[in-house]
Order: structure tokens, then C-alpha cells, then sequence
């Protein structure tokens, strides 16, 4: 797999925006039974916003360019607390390669790890509180070990575990956000975050796919 240039990214996040709107209802639906029930409907409209602001992404972008945009569009355009969580993430993960027209996929898991960094800052959440780092953070682990030679190997190995992070927070007693007000009712739910969270990184993972 060569190096990944900004045309790979916004293809990226184009097939983020069809997966937030695909998964609308069905993240909408989990957010309901835990939260404020506006998840996928926020997501939705956030990206949105960030397909009209790639269609007009002037040619000289870099990759840091195009995290920033998308990540202050998000900022911006996604309520709740999930538009401050992703748009920090594709911010910070975009200043890690500052500069850059394109990066080798060796780059990528410390993009991801600045990203990642900025969500539990914000939102002061470790694992085992029910939130997206229980995706993410498994995941990481994953990927920071995986053989960057076969990036598509790796990054599949990164998005089943933070699948499986999501699968487990089931059964969880969420201990952050509106859902910690449920308790142990909020136990045998998913928690939404930690699940838009592995389908946006599938999303790299497919673009992986289609240019290996």
C-alpha cells in the first residue's frame, strides 16, 4: 500500500457521511434507550455539512487541512456531546502530520492516538465507563501492535476490536454522559458512540480496500 494522500481521505469521509446516513435510525434508536435520542440525527446533519464543505475543498488542502475542516465542521454542526468529541478527534489526529500532501500508513495509528487522546481530555472518560473509548481504546492497541506491512490486515484487526469494544459495553453501568443517570438501567445497552465510532473507521478501512 503506497502513501495516503488527501484524495484518500476525503473519499474517506465521504463514505463516512453515506454510513451516518445509512445508520441514522439505528444509532438515533441506541441513543434513545441510553441518552437524548438525537445521535444518529446529529451525526447525520454534521456530515452533511462536511460533504458540502468537500465538494469545496480548495486543490492546495493538505491532509491536516482536510482533519481540520471536517473536524470544525463537526464542531460546529454536531450537537450534543458528540460534535465537540469528533470534531476534537479529526482535528488533533489532522495537526499530528501538519504540513504533510500525504502520509505513509505507518503514520496513521499515531494520528489516531492523538485523536483519541483529545476525546478522553475532553470528556474525561477512561475505558469501562460505556463510551466510544471503549471502542477506540482496545482498537489502538490492536493497531499500535499490528504489522504495518499489510495495512489492510491491520486495519481490519483495529475495526473488529473496536467492534468488539462496542459489543462490550453492553453490559456495562454507564458512568459518563446523560446515560450515567440511568444507573444499572442502562445496563444491556449499547452504548451509540462506541458504535458510530468502529463504523466511521471502517470507513478508512474500505477506501484501504478499494486502493489495495
Amino acid at each position: 500500500m503506497g502513501n495516503l494522500d488527501r484524495d484518500f481521505f476525503v473519499a474517506s469521509f465521504r463514505r463516512m457521511a453515506e454510513a451516518a446516513e445509512a445508520n441514522r435510525d439505528d444509532w438515533t434508536k441506541l441513543d434513545g434507550e441510553i441518552g437524548d435520542g438525537d445521535h444518529g440525527i446529529n451525526m447525520s446533519i454534521g456530515f452533511r455539512a462536511v460533504v458540502k464543505q468537500l465538494d469545496e475543498l480548495p486543490d492546495d488542502t493538505d491532509v491536516a487541512g482536510t482533519f481540520k475542516l471536517v473536524g470544525m465542521t463537526l464542531l460546529r454542526r454536531v450537537g450534543g456531546a458528540s460534535g465537540p468529541l469528533y470534531g476534537s478527534f479529526f482535528m488533533k489526529a489532522g495537526a499530528e502530520v501538519a504540513g504533510q500532501q500525504e502520509v505513509s500508513f505507518e503514520d496513521l495509528p499515531r494520528m489516531l492516538r492523538a485523536g483519541v487522546d483529545s476525546i478522553q481530555q475532553r470528556g474525561k472518560a477512561e475505558l469501562g465507563d460505556k463510551t466510544m473509548l471503549d471502542s477506540y481504546l482496545p482498537g489502538l492497541e490492536v493497531l499500535e501492535a499490528a504489522d504495518t506491512q499489510d495495512s489492510v490486515a491491520a486495519f481490519t484487526a483495529f475495526v473488529e476490536r473496536m467492534k468488539q469494544g462496542s459489543d462490550d459495553t453492553i453490559p456495562l453501568i454507564a458512568k459518563k454522559g446523560r446515560a450515567m443517570r440511568l444507573g444499572e438501567r442502562s445496563v444491556g445497552h449499547r452504548d451509540p458512540g462506541s458504535q458510530s465510532s468502529w463504523m466511521l473507521m471502517d470507513c478508512f478501512l474500505e477506501e484501504l480496500k478499494a486502493r489495495a
